[in-house]
C-alpha cells in the first residue's frame, strides 16, 4: 500500500505542512554478521517441532546467534516468535537482525500484513536509531491500524523529528484515523521536539491540550501526565498545577511528573512538600527510581540534608543503590548540601559503573566548593580512564576554574575542547568571560566576546556585567547592558546591577534614570530568598521590611552582632541600596536580608556545635558575607551558605572562598 497523501496546508489539528519523507533504504547490514541473516541457506537438519518455543527461549536468554540460525529453517514462525526476535534485536542493538526479520516478514504470506508485527518492527527500528527504515515499514504497511500510526509518532518524537510527527498527527485527522490517548501523548512530546518550528512549542502544546479535552482525553492519566511533563519543560508551572489538580486518578508517574516539575522550575520546597503528600496519601503509592531522583534534586536545591539522608536510607532499603542514575543524584544531593566527603564516598562506591554524569557531578561538586585544582585533577583522571568529556563536563570544569581563579588552567581547557570534538557553546563562553572577568582581565573578556563565532547570549553578557560589578567598571557594564536590555527586556536584575554599579560610582542621576525605567516597565527585582532546614523541616525567609514579630526578633539578634562589629570598626555596606532614604533606614534594610534572617533562625533553633546550612537564590551580598564571617567566629559556629554561584564555608571568621566570589 502506498503512503498516505501529504497533508494540505490547512490540515486539521495542527495546520502544519508535512515535511518531505526521509530516505527509505533499510540500514546497511554487514556481510560479516551472517548469523543474523535469514536469507542464508537453511540448516541441513529440519528443526524440531517445538522450534518456535526454543527460538523464543533463546531470545529471552540473549543467545541471538543460535535463535537466528534456528529461525532460518522455521517453515511457519508464529507471531510470538517474530515479536521475540524483534524485541531481542532491539535490546541487543542488533540492526542487522531486525532487518533480517523485516525481510522474512515481507516474504511471509501469513504475517506480512499483520499490523501488530508492523508496530513491533517500527518500535525496534526506532530504538535502534534506524528512522528511515521505520518510515518505510509504516509507508509499506498494508494495514495501518491506530497502533501502527502511534508507533510511527513515537519513533519520530523519540528521534526529535517533532515537526514531522505533528504533520503525521495532522494526517490522522485528515484521514479520519481515530486517535487515542497514546496519539495525544506522542503528539505532546513532539511539540517539545519541534524546536525549529515557526510556532512556539507552548502554543503547540496548548493546541493539542485543547484538542484532547474536546475529544474527552484531557483527564486521561497518560495524557495528563504527559501534559504536566511538557508544561514543566516549558516552565509553565501554573498550567501543570492546573492539570494535576483536576486529574481524577493519579499514579506514581503522575505524582513524579509534578514533583519533577517543581524541582526543575526552582520550586524545590514545593517538590518536597508534594512528595510528603504523595507518601501520606496512599500506602500503595510506592516511589520509583525516577521519583527518588526528582526528590533528591529538590533536596539539593534547598540544602535539605535531613530529608536527603532519609532518602538515602530508603534507597538502601529498596535496593535502588543498584541504579547508577540514583547514585548520581544521591552524590549530587550530598555535594549540594555541603557534604563534599559524603559525595566523594558515593562516587567511589559506584566503582566501574561510573558514567559521564558521575564524573561531571564530582567535577561540579569540587568546583562549587572552590576546589578548582581538585576539579581539574578529576577531569584529567576521567580522560585517562577513557571517558570522553561532553558539553556539561567542560561547563563544570571551566566553572570550577572560575571560582578558584585558575585563569591559565581555564584557558588551556577551553582550547582543548576541539580535541574532544566538543564545539564551544554560549555556556562555555560565559564561563570563560566569568573566569577572566572575576580575575580582573576585563579587556581580555571583552575581546573574547567580540571574537565569538556565535552570537553572544544573555548569559555571556550577564557574566561580563557581574564582573563589572565586582570591579566597578562602568564603561563595560554599559556595553553589556546595551545588549541585555534588548535580549532580556523584562529582566529587572540587569537594571538593578547597573544601578548598583552607578551608585557605587556616585553617578546618582543615572541611578535615577534606571529606577524610572523599572517603574515605567513595571519590572520587579527577584526577591532574595533563603532556606534553612531545622529538625527535618524546611523554613524559607524572604528579604523584607515589615513588622512581623518573628522577623523583628531575628533582626534584633543580627543587630546585636552588628553593634559588636561596629565597635571593631565595621561600617555597613549600604551602597547597593538604591532607595533615597536615610542611612539608618538603609542599615535596617540590610538587617532584613534573607540570609541574615536564616542565620539568626539557625542560631536560635539549633544546638551548639551543629552546622548551620543555608541556601540562597541570589549571589551573597558583600555585607551579608562580612557579617556571617564575624558571626561564625563570635558564636563559634560553622555556617555553610550556598548561593547561586558557589559554596561559602564560614568558620572562625574566615570564608572558604577567600573573599573571591
Amino acid at each position: 500500500m502506498s503512503a498516505p497523501a501529504p497533508a494540505s496546508p490547512h490540515a486539521s489539528l495542527l495546520h502544519l505542512s508535512r515535511p518531505a519523507a526521509g530516505p527509505r533504504a533499510r540500514p546497511r547490514v554487514s556481510r560479516s554478521r551472517c548469523v543474523a541473516s535469514l536469507a542464508s541457506q537453511p540448516p541441513p537438519t529440519p528443526p524440531p517441532a517445538n522450534a518456535n518455543h526454543l527460538v523464543q527461549t533463546l531470545c529471552a536468554s540473549g543467545r541471538l546467534a543460535r535463535a537466528a540460525a534456528l529461525l532460518q529453517g522455521l517453515p511457519a514462525p508464529t507471531q510470538r516468535t517474530y515479536e521475540s526476535v524483534l524485541l531481542a534485536a532491539a535490546r541487543a542493538g542488533d540492526a542487522a537482525l531486525a532487518a533480517a526479520v523485516h525481510r522474512r516478514l515481507e516474504a511471509d504470506p501469513v504475517f506480512r500484513s499483520d499490523p501488530f508485527l508492523s508496530t513491533r518492527l517500527i518500535d525496534a527500528y526506532a530504538s535502534l536509531g534506524e528512522l528511515p527504515a521505520a518510515r518505510q515499514v509504516f509507508d509499506e504497511a498494508p494495514v495501518k491500524s491506530i497502533f501502527v500510526w502511534n508507533a510511527l509518532l513515537k519513533a519520530l518524537a523519540l528521534a526529535d523529528h517533532g515537526e514531522e510527527a505533528l504533520a503525521r498527527l495532522a494526517d490522522m485527522g485528515r484521514l479520519r484515523v481515530p486517535v487515542d490517548s497514546y496519539s495525544y501523548a506522542h503528539g505532546l512530546k513532539a511539540c517539545i521536539a519541534a524546536s525549529t518550528s515557526h510556532v512556539p512549542a507552548s502554543a503547540l502544546v496548548r493546541e493539542i491540550h485543547a484538542h484532547a479535552v474536546r475529544r474527552g482525553y484531557g483527564l486521561h492519566t497518560h495524557v495528563a501526565t504527559t501534559l504536566i511533563d511538557c508544561y514543566a519543560k516549558l516552565g509553565i508551572v501554573s498550567y501543570a498545577e492546573s492539570v494535576f489538580a483536576t486529574m481524577p486518578e493519579r499514579n506514581v508517574v503522575s505524582w513524579t511528573a509534578m514533583i519533577g516539575c517543581y524541582a526543575k522550575n526552582e520550586r524545590p520546597g514545593d517538590a518536597i512538600l508534594l512528595f510528603q503528600e504523595m507518601v501520606a496519601s496512599d500506602e500503595d503509592l510506592v516511589p520509583n527510581s525516577v521519583t527518588i531522583v526528582c526528590i533528591l534534586h529538590a533536596c539539593a536545591g534547598v540544602n535539605a540534608l535531613g530529608q536527603g539522608k532519609l532518602l538515602h536510607a530508603y534507597i538502601l532499603r529498596r535496593g535502588f543503590d543498584s541504579l547508577v542514575s540514583v547514585l548520581n543524584a544521591l552524590m549530587a544531593m550530598y555535594m549540594k548540601c555541603g557534604c563534599l566527603e559524603a559525595g566523594r564516598h558515593i562516587f567511589d562506591l559506584i566503582g566501574h559503573r561510573k558514567d559521564v554524569v558521575s564524573w561531571n557531578t564530582l567535577i561540579s561538586g569540587y568546583g562549587m566548593h572552590g576546589f578548582g585544582h581538585e576539579a581539574v585533577q578529576v577531569f584529567e583522571d576521567m580522560t585517562q580512564m577513557g571517558v570522553s568529556p561532553n558539553i556539561i563536563t567542560f561547563i563544570s570544569v571551566l566553572g570550577a576554574c572560575s571560582h578558584a581563579g585558575l585563569v591559565d588552567e581555564g584557558k588551556r581547557l577551553f582550547e582543548s575542547m576541539v580535541d574532544y570534538n566538543v564545539t564551544p557553546r554560549a555556556e562555555h563562553y560565559a564561563c570563560m568571560v566569568d573566569l577572566l572577568g572575576r580575575a580582573g582581565h576585563l579587556d581580555e573578556a571583552v575581546e573574547l566576546i567580540q571574537g565569538m563565532h556565535i552570537r553572544p547570549s544573555p548569559q555571556v553578557w550577564g557574566s561580563l556585567l557581574g564582573a563589572c560589578r565586582i570591579h566597578r567598571h562602568v564603561e563595560y557594564a554599559e556595553m553589556a547592558c546595551s545588549q541585555l536590555f534588548d535580549l532580556e527586556p523584562r529582566n529587572a536584575g540587569n537594571y538593578v546591577l547597573l544601578a548598583d554599579i552607578y551608585a557605587r560610582a556616585k553617578l546618582h542621576s543615572e541611578v535615577g534614570v534606571l529606577k524610572d525605567l523599572l517603574e515605567e516597565h513595571a519590572l520587579e527585582k527577584v526577591p532574595g530568598c533563603s532556606w534553612i532546614e531545622v529538625k527535618k523541616r524546611l523554613h524559607m525567609f524572604v528579604s523584607v521590611d515589615n513588622k512581623n514579630p518573628q522577623i523583628e526578633e531575628l533582626q534584633a539578634l543580627i543587630g546585636e552582632f552588628v553593634t559588636l562589629m561596629k565597635n571593631d570598626g565595621y561600617v555597613p555596606d549600604t551602597g547597593a541600596i538604591l532607595y533615597d532614604i536615610e542611612e539608618e533606614e538603609k542599615e535596617k534594610i540590610l538587617l532584613g536580608h534573607s540570609e541574615k534572617l536564616a542565620v539568626a533562625f539557625g542560631l536560635i533553633n539549633t544546638g551548639r556545635g551543629e552546622v548551620i546550612r543555608i541556601t540562597k537564590n541570589l549571589r551573597l551580598c558583600e555585607d551579608c558575607h562580612f557579617v556571617t564571617k564575624f558571626i561564625s567566629k563570635y558564636a563559634e559556629r560553622e555556617i555553610i551558605v550556598r548561593d547561586v554561584n558557589r559554596f561559602h564555608h564560614f568558620r572562625d571568621g574566615i570564608c572558604s572562598c577567600g573573599d573571591y566570589w
